[in-house]
């Protein structure tokens, strides 16, 4: 808009990953704000988008999805200033999100350098496990701490200019080795991700080799293959994890070594965990190597 300020937008949204209508609506609003918070930007306003069956879906349902999302949106600072329904078969359910950033302060994915610190902070297995809850395979328990960080923001992207940071990108439906593989193309630089050190939801692993494998995932594995290579150590299971398509994950933050403990700090601070789970290289451009 000038020199000190420029507007940041997109939208998402998508069919309910979750049974439960009000947490359906905060994952919702937490994966829609997560690309502001991926560029480094504040979220300002949202405008919801719901399609709905309006003659078989409640109101009271359609009323805690709302309610979900704007809670969301409310602990992010930002406003729904109005939104948009239409009668469809099948629910879904986003927003539109502005947001507000420094035109010299916005982060991209084509500013990792070589030797900063690969840091994670979200675990992956999301789109295993959700494909589990469809299919009534996941306990309780694993439901639970899905949905719980699915629905957590991503708020500590709006700090990481300030702390060093100069590249990131938010891991969803590509999962992580998708998104990392874009961060090495257009950063030009190779990443070395150390497997080991990847959060993984509990029962993820387990979920897979049952067979819960989203369709998502196993396109991610083949669209990477030619891009990254693998340790022999890297067990299949592992492999097929790293590419899970994602809803609502964590941020993948290249990080000089000395910005890489703030962040760890304020990732903390907003109440959630980051793993360093690798670096940046300057081999082969446009390549991961996973050990």
């Amino acid at each position: 808009m000038d020199d000190s300020l420029a507007l940041v937008q997109t939208v998402d949204l998508f069919t309910p990953i979750v049974d439960d209508p009000h947490a359906y609506g905060q994952i919702a609003a937490a994966n829609a704000l997560s690309d502001i918070y991926a560029m480094g930007a504040r979220p300002l306003t949202a405008l919801a988008i719901l399609a709905y069956p309006t003659t078989s879906l409640g109101q009271d349902v359609v009323s805690r999805i709302l309610e979900g999302g704007r809670e969301k949106i409310r602990d992010s600072g930002a406003v729904v200033i109005g939104g948009h329904t239409i009668d469809d078969e099948e629910p879904k359910f986003g927003y539109a999100v502005t947001g507000l950033v420094h035109p010299g302060r916005l982060l991209t994915k084509a500013g990792a350098k070589p030797g900063d610190v690969l840091l994670l902070t979200k675990p992956i297995g999301v789109g295993v496990l959700t494909t589990a809850l469809k299919d009534d395979a996941l306990p309780k328990e694993a439901v639970d701490a899905v949905t719980e960080v699915m629905g957590r923001l991503n708020a500590v992207g709006a700090h990481l200019w300030s702390l060093g940071v100069r590249a990131a990108t938010d891991v969803t439906g590509f999962g992580l080795l998708g998104h990392a593989l874009e961060m090495a193309r257009e950063s030009g630089v190779s990443l070395t991700i150390e497997a080991s050190r990847v959060p993984v939801l509990p029962l993820a692993r387990e979920m897979a080799e049952e067979g819960h494998v989203p369709g998502g995932t196993r396109r991610n594995v083949a669209h990477v293959a030619s891009s990254v290579s693998f340790e022999d150590g890297v067990d299949p299971t592992l492999r097929l994890l790293l590419a899970d398509a994602v809803t609502s994950g964590g941020l993948l933050i290249a990080a000089p070594p000395l910005a890489a403990e703030a962040v760890e700090a304020e990732v903390a601070a907003h109440g959630g965990n980051s793993s360093r789970i690798g670096s940046v290289t300057d081999g082969p451009e446009g390549r991961i190597f996973v050990r």
